[in-house]
């Protein structure tokens, strides 16, 4: 990896890390993509596969622009911009036409931005000539279709760029009125948004639905998307833990570090509710985390896949350039060297429990591991980045034996997908959550205290049943006997136990393991739901932290459940039959 400063462990105690690394991972990635450049500065052409959209050169500029200029409008030197500067000459005549729902909107939002970003530095030195061919390129992004999700900000951020240089003005500010508005019905409440109409919620929330909204009210100077973002940190914030781990959940996970971009909006505009201790803390543990972890290739550029390559992370139209969305994490940038965020001291990262009936989700943080209990998000049935009963921020999907799955065993031994599925509310009540959801033939309830959750799934009885709990690649063969637990090489357990419906535990083996290695080893329940219900709890902990709160007993008696803990503590939740009422 490229050089970087010496750590400083007085202002940031837990990662090392100031603005000054920042910067220098910002020059370094910078740097690395140069030798990729086309001699007329209009592509960079990185080696490695190419996306569906074929526009990888065009994703090379235009999202490494966007790095440069962050790290410009943040006092960095100007001469970064050059490169770009001589790209904007060929590129419009070079670029892949914008058209309707066609890669290069994508781009065009980074290009705007950037020429935003860095106005008095390129775009108002640029010659006139240039000037127009550019603006009518990017005036395409206005009259073309976006994708319906995200992508409708596409075209509201170059709006936002147009308008502001006097360009285009009528149809730049209705685009960017056009998709304000688009996306409002997808605000599902508690800061979160879908991503689309699937009920799709993932990192986009941070990356695109808060990012744009909150870079157009920075730059314009109108309206302001503050309370709605500073809703979603309250939240998010509790979805990377303490190791800098983020959760490995959702589309386009390969953008990495992209996921601390947020925690910069919600300071940059005052609109969070994290310390700027904090908001370095976890921001400088994410990047660092990638960093540390092998995102690099050897010549300095992001990989595809996670922490190193990683073919099931990724979706068909990720290319060579597109890791490079990574570069919105640059952002904080934008907070000039003395603002506090730069300046306090590193605080420890939030732990808690937070339940979202919105997107009917539940996010714990112990500060070890941050987990998603997920009863509400989904993309389409069998995608393993959206249907798992649960997500982490150190275990990731397994397709050969998933992951924290729950269905039924037919006669040939498969089991049954989660399917689409219906959620059914979620909540809190003190230190207890729970969240809920429908599927075929399966009412499902997740209910967590501390370190543990336990699974409730009610079926018709005598269904033949399994359900699988955490994989982890293991530092060990795990050791015979009764258990379903497995244990991996820092030390991290995962466990299920059976309370109801189950007679049979074990292991179950997945050679292509997940994003963290391979192979993994998936604990597994199997039984018969006699009376209908299928009841166990899973915990992912580390082997010096047992559960505090234990195993409840469970209580059933008609359609109630009821929990009683260790403590003596009691909770009682209903749950109709399968296709019955919600919640």
């Amino acid at each position: 990896m490229f050089p970087l400063p010496p750590e400083d462990r007085t202002l940031s105690p837990y990662t090392g890390w100031t603005r000054a690394h920042w910067e220098a991972v910002a020059d370094g990635l910078l740097a690395a993509v140069e030798p990729y450049r086309s001699a007329d500065g209009a592509v960079i052409t990185l080696p490695g596969r190419e996306s569906w959209s074929r526009c990888d050169g065009l994703e090379g500029y235009a999202r490494t622009f966007l790095l440069a200029a962050f790290r410009v409008a943040g006092g960095g030197p100007a001469e970064l911009l050059e490169p770009y500067a001589r790209g904007l000459e060929a590129g419009p005549g070079v670029w892949q036409p914008i058209e309707d729902r066609t890669q290069p909107m994508v781009e065009a939002a980074s290009i705007a931005l950037s020429l935003w970003l860095t106005r008095e530095h390129l775009w108002d030195r640029l010659a006139p000539d240039t000037r127009d061919r550019v603006a009518a390129y990017l005036a395409e992004a206005l009259r073309h279709e976006p994708v319906d999700n995200n992508w409708w900000l596409f075209p509201a951020m170059v709006g936002g760029f147009l308008s502001a240089a006097g360009l285009h003005t009528e149809e730049a500010d209705a685009a960017v009125e056009r998709g304000l508005a688009r996306i409002e019905p997808w605000y599902a409440g508690d800061g979160w948004y879908t991503d689309g109409d699937n009920r799709s919620f993932d990192h986009y929330n941070g990356w695109a639905m808060h990012l744009y909204p909150a870079l157009l009210a920075h730059l314009s100077g109108k309206g302001s998307p503050g309370d709605r973002l500073r809703r979603f940190l309250e939240s998010y914030a509790l979805t990377f833990d303490q190791h800098g781990g983020m959760l490995h959940q959702g589309r386009s996970l390969t953008y990495r570090f992209a996921s601390a971009t947020s925690l910069f909006a919600g300071a940059l505009l005052e609109a969070t509710p994290l310390s700027p201790g904090r908001t370095r803390r976890i921001a400088s543990g994410v990047l660092r985390r990638f960093l540390d972890e092998g995102a690099l290739s050897a010549e300095g550029l992001l990989t595809l896949g996670w922490h190193g390559p990683h073919e099931p992370s990724l979706q068909s139209y990720s290319g060579s350039a597109s890791p490079y969305w990574a570069s919105k994490a640059f952002l904080g940038l934008l907070l000039p060297a003395d603002h506090p965020v730069w300046t306090a001291t590193e605080e420890p990262g939030p732990t808690g429990l937070a339940a979202l009936p919105g997107p009917g989700l539940v996010v714990q943080n112990t500060g070890e591991v941050a987990l998603l209990i997920n009863h509400g998000s989904r993309h389409h049935p069998g995608d393993p980045l959206y249907d798992r009963y649960a997500y982490s921020t150190r275990t990731g999907p397994t397709t050969r034996a998933p992951d924290n799955h729950f269905g039924l065993v037919r006669p040939d031994g498969t089991v049954t997908e989660r399917g689409t599925f219906t959620p059914r509310g979620a909540g809190a009540a003190g230190d207890l959550a729970w969240a809920a959801s429908a599927s075929d033939g399966v009412e499902s309830l997740s209910v967590i205290r501390g370190a543990v959750e336990v699974r409730v799934h009610r079926v018709a009885p005598g269904s033949p049943v399994r359900q699988t709990g955490w994989a982890l690649v293991p530092a060990e063969p795990p050791a015979a006997g009764p258990g379903a637990r497995v244990r991996d090489g820092d030390g991290l357990v995962s466990e299920l136990v059976a309370v109801r419906g189950y007679t049979r535990a074990g292991v179950a083996d997945d050679p292509e393991g997940s994003a963290f290695g391979a192979p993994a080893l998936v604990p597994v329940l199997e039984g018969v739901a006699g009376d209908g219900w299928a009841i166990s709890t899973a915990t992912l902990v580390h082997a010096d932290a047992a559960p505090a709160d234990g195993v409840p007993s469970v209580e059933v008696a008609g359609d109630t459940v009821t929990f009683t803990w260790v403590d003596g503590t009691r909770h009682a939740r209903t749950v109709p039959e399968p296709g019955g009422a919600a919640l």
